[in-house]
């Protein structure tokens, strides 16, 4: 049986069609870099997140830095956010010279937890930025309130969360990414809406930032040749912009499709003691960009047994970011972050994508029992 972690050829040839014929489009306009494929994409787009403003960029950890930027921070300048994330969200505080601040996940949700947020802010402290990670949202309520009180900015890190939705206490809904002040989102391929290459976007409902951000992805320019601050080059091109854009309009069926295959797995794997299925909160639904669960014990040997059935899986991540080579200059040591640790030896996340067949999923839920029976 064929299983892919992510199986993104399926996906095409369902819409291979109207893909290429945007893509033809492209090309006989010969207009690939902004234009008007980039700019209806950035429309559609924030038609759907119900959002003031869309940014296309050139990719996911472009947006991060281009929204710190936006924010005129400095040098020395802190932001708080967490270890248990891709290292996109901590390399880019570390090239712009701020201090990142780290403070432990919820070992349930996996996101950062807000009561440690607030026992680390000082004055120093400019930002938060919280990483929805898997699909599913951080405590993003609360995340605001602590931010109000301080005045903090929020970047959302919204990357892995496109298609979900945030229940707020008062009956209200949105979209992932549309809840801080920024938001920065990927379209790499694997992504919930993922384009034939690199891409990245912004949001904000704030007019300002959003001309500011603008400026910034295209050379920091106000009007061409004059550049009102120091920016930089980073822009979603129109093939790729052609294909999010029809893409964009399957959206919701695909997020319908990652939660359908979530479901059967929950319902196979629930009653397996040595494994936890992802936790839900109340207030966010889950797009499931990966479906991960927790294997307390022999999470190496299934994930070893699994690829002796051709079923692959990954560990997201490996090692908590205050551990890694790179980030050892923050002063981090092992024992800081328990939660993140432990989690980075627990974790293992299945094959999840849109095109998961009832059989597949049989297939896999099958050996994961096999192995522990």
């Amino acid at each position: 049986m064929n299983i892919q972690m992510v199986d993104l050829l399926g996906q095409y040839n369902k819409i291979k069609d109207e893909i290429n014929a945007r893509i033809d489009e492209v090309i006989r306009s010969s207009v690939f870099v902004k234009g008007g494929k980039v700019i209806e994409f950035e429309e559609n787009l924030k038609n759907y997140l119900e959002v003031g403003h869309v940014i296309s960029c050139g990719n996911g950890t472009d947006a991060l830095q281009i929204a710190l930027m936006a924010l005129d921070l400095k040098e020395g300048d802190e932001v708080i956010t967490t270890p248990f994330t891709f290292v996109s969200t901590l390399e880019v505080l570390a090239l712009m010279k701020l201090k990142p601040v780290l403070v432990d996940v919820d070992s349930n949700n996996f996101n950062i937890r807000p009561e440690l947020v607030n026992r680390h802010i000082d004055h120093h402290t400019k930002a938060i930025v919280p990483v929805h990670l898997y699909g599913q949202c951080a405590d993003m309520e609360s995340l605001n309130e602590i931010a109000r009180e301080n005045n903090l900015f929020v970047i959302e890190d919204a990357c892995q969360a496109l298609g979900t939705e945030y229940h707020f206490r008062n009956g209200m809904t949105a979209k992932a990414g549309t809840i801080g002040d920024i938001a920065s989102n990927s379209f790499f391929p694997t992504k919930n809406l993922g384009a034939f290459g690199d891409g990245g976007a912004l949001f904000t409902n704030n007019n300002d930032l959003a001309q500011t951000m603008r400026s910034i992805a295209n050379h920091g320019m106000s009007k061409r040749y004059y550049y009102q601050q120091i920016g930089m080059n980073s822009r979603l091109d129109a093939i790729q912009a052609a294909i999010l854009d029809v893409k964009l309009k399957y959206l919701d069926q695909y997020v319908v499709a990652r939660q359908t295959a979530a479901a059967f797995y929950d319902h196979e794997l629930a009653g397996i003691p040595e494994i936890s299925i992802p936790a839900r909160v109340s207030y966010s639904t889950h797009s499931f960009h990966q479906y991960t669960i927790k294997v307390p014990e022999k999470r190496d040997e299934l994930q070893q047994f699994l690829g002796t059935k051709n079923i692959p899986s990954m560990i997201y991540y490996p090692l908590p970011l205050h551990l890694q080579e790179a980030y050892r200059y923050l002063g981090y040591k092992k024992g800081d972050f328990p939660v993140a640790e432990e989690l980075s030896e627990q974790v293992l996340s299945l094959p999840m994508h849109t095109e998961l067949t009832t059989e597949q999923l049989v297939y896999i839920t099958s050996a994961i029992r096999e192995f522990f029976s």
